[in-house]
This record gives structure tokens, C-alpha cells and sequence, in this order.
């Protein structure tokens, strides 16, 4: 039986829906739009690309490869620019993605790379040329909780696409621990961003105890606003500032989750306490344009 479905998206066009977690990929705008607004443009990948030094490899991770949308969407933009990319996939299967290679033709978003994907089918990594990119892909199978003890064998990532089920689906993919661990694997040299489509108050105040500095994403057709997180140095816009502290603050599901049972917790006040202390409402004061009764979001 298949583990997967194809779906009609209100955006007219084809989704994949997984039947274990009963949960859409990329519902709104459908696999290829979502992927470029969120990860492409939402990290300013071509930007980053271009200032990239000659030679030098761009690191992507891919946490939660699926169909291989978000994937496909950052090696197909690549072509357009001089760049040496390292992308790294990691998923506990590749049931997702061999069901995507099936209804390529449905899903849309293979374009000219549908050949060197069916050949990563069956092989862990391959060697390409796209365009004017140089990429190397690679895939790493597993829990991706319990392998990032053995990140240090991967490369430090210049970017993360996270993009696992939903915390409601697949929570231990989005603790403290887990956005601790992402956060270790960067290499304080240089900024890494991540981004991912969640905008729970728990998981972005996850990502601030973890030492990212936290912002509101792009959004992407049904989602009005999505998250974006970076390393000290990285350039993130639309902060997360005071109103958000205030919002966190009222909140009954704010509490970062840790260990299981996972359960939904206001802030407790160690928590708040270490957001307060967070260089990223540390340096807010009264009468700063994210004070409460600006107009700022």
C-alpha cells in the first residue's frame, strides 16, 4: 500500500499527503511556490550565492527531505549562479521522495534535474553540473534527533531548510534539544540561517534558548507569517521584539518542549527569565520602536 496520496491543492495544483500522519505537504500554494518563498528567497539563497567565495562549497541541510520540494527547489535555483553547493537530505526514508519521482509530472517541480534525481534514488550521494552550479547531494537516513550526535562527520550548513511534520504530527523533531543541536553544528565563523514554516510561540521561543536570533518569515499563500532564525552575524529581518515577549508572555502553549510526554505549558519563569536575557530583547528599551503601542508587527 502506498504510503502516500496525490491531493488537488486549492492553488491548483498537486500536493502529496502522507496517509501515517494524515498531513498535507506544502498545502497552500502548492510544493514548488512554497519552497521558493520560504527557502530561496526566504533565506536570500542567490544573494548569498553571489557573495560567495570562488570555490568555496555553500552548505545546505535539507531536515525533512519528504518529495523532495524544498530540495529540488534550492538545486534548480542554483543553476542560475556561479556557486558550489553542498546539499545534504536528511529524512528516515525515501518513501516520499521515490512517490514524488513517480507523479513527477503531476507535482511539477523535478524541471531538468527529474534524471540526476532518479539516479540519487540509488546511490547515497551524487556529482552534478546544473547550469553554472557545481552541487554535490548527499543523503543521510535516520532519525534526525538521534543522528545529530554524529553531525560533526557533515559539513557546518550556511543554511537550514526544516522542514519536518508539523509539531502536532512529529514533535520530536521540534525541541529545545533538537534546535540546540542544530545550533552547536554552525560554525561561529560564519552566519547560518534556518527556516521553516511553523510559527508556534513554542518553537521560535525553542530556537531563542537554542541562541538563534528569530524573526517573522515570509509568507507563503495560506500562511501569513513564517519564521526565520540565524547565527550571530546572519542578517534576519523582522525580529521578534517586545510585543512577541508580551504575546509569549499570555500565552498557554509558549513552553519549549524538551523530553517526553510533550505537553503544551505557558513559560515557566526560568524560560522567561532566559528570553529576557537573550541579547535580542536584552538591548529593547522603553520607547524603542518595538515597545508596546508602536506600530511596528
Amino acid at each position: 500500500m502506498e504510503a502516500f496520496d496525490l491531493v488537488r491543492l486549492r492553488a491548483d495544483a498537486w500536493g502529496m499527503r502522507s496517509r501515517e500522519y494524515g498531513e498535507v505537504c506544502h498545502p497552500g500554494i502548492g510544493p514548488r511556490a512554497e519552497a521558493e518563498a520560504l527557502y530561496v528567497h526566504g533565506l536570500r539563497l542567490p544573494e548569498r550565492w553571489l557573495a560567495q567565495p570562488a570555490g568555496e562549497p555553500f552548505v545546505v541541510w535539507d531536515v525533512g527531505l519528504g518529495g523532495g520540494a524544498n530540495a529540488l527547489a534550492v538545486l534548480n535555483a542554483a543553476g542560475a549562479w556561479p556557486v558550489t553547493l553542498r546539499m545534504v537530505s536528511f529524512d528516515r526514508s525515501i518513501e516520499g521522495f521515490d512517490f514524488a519521482l513517480r507523479h513527477a509530472g503531476e507535482l511539477g517541480y523535478f524541471g531538468s534535474l527529474l534524471e540526476p534525481a532518479r539516479a540519487w534514488m540509488s546511490e547515497p550521494g551524487v556529482e552534478l553540473r546544473h547550469g553554472r552550479a557545481r552541487i554535490q547531494w548527499d543523503r543521510v537516513l535516520g532519525d534526525f534527533s538521534t543522528l545529530l550526535a554524529e553531525a560533526d562527520a557533515w559539513p557546518a550548513p550556511h543554511a537550514i531548510l526544516f522542514d519536518p511534520h508539523s509539531p502536532a504530527a512529529n514533535p520530536e523533531m521540534w525541541t529545545l534539544p533538537v534546535f540546540e543541536g542544530l545550533a552547536a553544528r554552525c560554525d561561529p565563523a560564519r552566519p547560518c540561517t534556518l527556516a521553516t514554516y511553523s510559527r508556534a510561540t513554542a518553537v521560535r521561543a525553542a530556537l531563542l534558548l537554542a541562541g538563534f536570533r528569530v524573526g517573522m518569515g515570509a509568507a507563503t499563500g495560506t500562511k501569513e507569517e513564517t519564521t526565520v532564525a540565524g547565527t550571530t552575524g546572519s542578517r534576519v529581518d523582522g525580529l521578534l521584539g517586545r510585543r512577541w515577549l508580551e504575546r509569549a508572555e499570555r500565552s498557554t502553549k509558549a513552553e519549549p518542549w524538551r523530553l517526553p510526554p510533550y505537553r503544551d505549558l505557558p513559560l515557566q519563569p526560568e524560560t522567561r527569565e532566559r528570553l529576557l536575557a537573550h541579547t535580542q530583547f536584552a538591548e529593547l528599551t522603553p520607547g524603542s520602536p518595538d515597545s508596546p503601542g508602536s506600530r511596528s508587527r
